[in-house]
This record gives C-alpha cells, structure tokens and sequence, in this order.
C-alpha cells in the first residue's frame, strides 16, 4: 500500500507496459555495508573487478566525518581507477570534501537545490522517494538527477516502512527521462520483475557483501544482460 496522494497507479501499467529499449540497459549499483573497515577495500576491488558496475555509494553511519574520510578515500580511488562513479550516502559536506562523483539524499536530508548550490552542476545527486509518485516529481523539479525507489523485497539492510510495486516503476520510465533506481532486498533471483518493469539501476547491498562479491556481481551481470530475461 501506498500513501501517495495522487492515487493508485493505472492498472494498465502493470498489464501493458513492456520495457522500453530506447532506455539504456538497466545497470548495477552498489551499495557498502556500514562496516567498510579491515579487508573491505579488497573486497570491493573484487566485486568491481567481476563485472559491470555503474557506481558504488558510500554509506557509513556514526563516524565522524574525518574518520569517514579516511575510510572513503581508498574507495575512492578504486572507483576512480575503474570508471565507476563514487557516491556519497547523505552528506553533501562530505560529497564536497572528498570531490565525489554524486550524493545521494534522503528525504530527512538537504534539500537537492541547496545540495546542487554547494556541489556544482556535474556532481550527481539522487534521492529516496520512497513508494511516492509525489515525492519523486518533487525531486526531478528539485533537479536531482535520479530518483530511487523502494523497497521493493524485505531487507535487512535498513528498517521498511514503504514497499511500492514494480508498477511505480512503470509509471517512472513511461513518463519521464529521468533515470529510476530499484532498491531493498534485491538479489540475481528476485531482480528481473524490476528490470522489466523499467529500472534503470539496481541498487544492491546485502546481496553482494553477504558472501562472494565477486561470484554475486557476476550472477547480476547475467540477469542485467539484455535478452537474458
């Protein structure tokens, strides 16, 4: 169930809509643990050395944001070195301290006009819309670059309180150019709903750094091939 208040989506969505290929391939997204400590930037080398990945968002919680600086940079570099665009979860300051790629905004966090004034035109900047047709207008009106839905499947990762349909992101990429990331609890098994439903970017977390990044980034990259569903 949704609360949005422009009302249920049109069934036809879910009944008619077919992917459209004039988007781009759907691609990954990744999403760190909260504990990117110790062995972690291997690990990560690993996944993004396994297949395709279009970004990597850095997402800590309770560090100051030096230490968090600390933690980022190595990251960073390994995006860098890979063509994978470096994401900054929540903290424009930190997104401008490290001269990330993009941050990514939740909806308690700075608003996407205040986050483009400090960060510039090219810096990406994404925000969590929830199940929220509204609040993902809001958004592209805002001038973020992407908008990010979910959770689509149950997580661990982070507490659900909203769980939208695939349809949402039907209504998404039928009506705007805007790219739309699927998020919570996806894994290779559950994903291609989403993807023909019209995701742009899957955003995964649990599903990679649960056990072998690079076998899983390797099974995402099968399901994300085109003709493979």
């Amino acid at each position: 169930m949704t609360d949005d208040p422009l009302g249920p989506l049109d069934s036809d969505f879910a009944v008619n809509f077919q992917r459209d290929d004039r988007r781009p391939p759907c691609q990954l997204y990744l999403i760190s643990p909260l504990d990117v400590t110790g062995a972690f930037p291997d690990r990560l080398a690993r996944a993004l050395d396994a297949g395709p990945v279009a970004a990597f968002q850095f997402r800590v919680k309770d560090v100051d944001q030096h230490q968090a600086a600390r933690l980022a940079e190595p990251l960073q570099r390994l995006c860098a070195a890979r063509d994978v665009a470096f994401i900054v979860n929540d903290s424009v300051s930190l997104a401008k301290r490290l001269g990330a790629d993009g941050v990514h905004l939740g909806q308690e966090d700075d608003d996407p006009r205040e986050a483009r004034a400090i960060l510039g035109p090219s810096v990406q900047i994404g925000v969590t819309c929830h199940d929220s047709r509204h609040l993902a207008m809001e958004a592209g009106e805002a001038g973020a670059d992407y908008v990010a839905f979910g959770s689509f499947y149950p997580t661990t990762t982070k507490e659900v309180k909203h769980r939208p349909e695939p349809v949402i992101l039907s209504w998404w990429s039928a009506v705007f150019e805007l790219p739309a990331v699927a998020i919570g609890g996806i894994t290779p098994a559950n994903a291609a709903p989403l993807i023909a439903a019209g995701a742009d970017f899957l955003a995964v977390s649990g599903a990679v750094w649960g056990g072998d990044e690079a076998a899983a980034v390797r099974a995402f990259a099968a399901v994300l091939e085109p003709g493979s569903r």
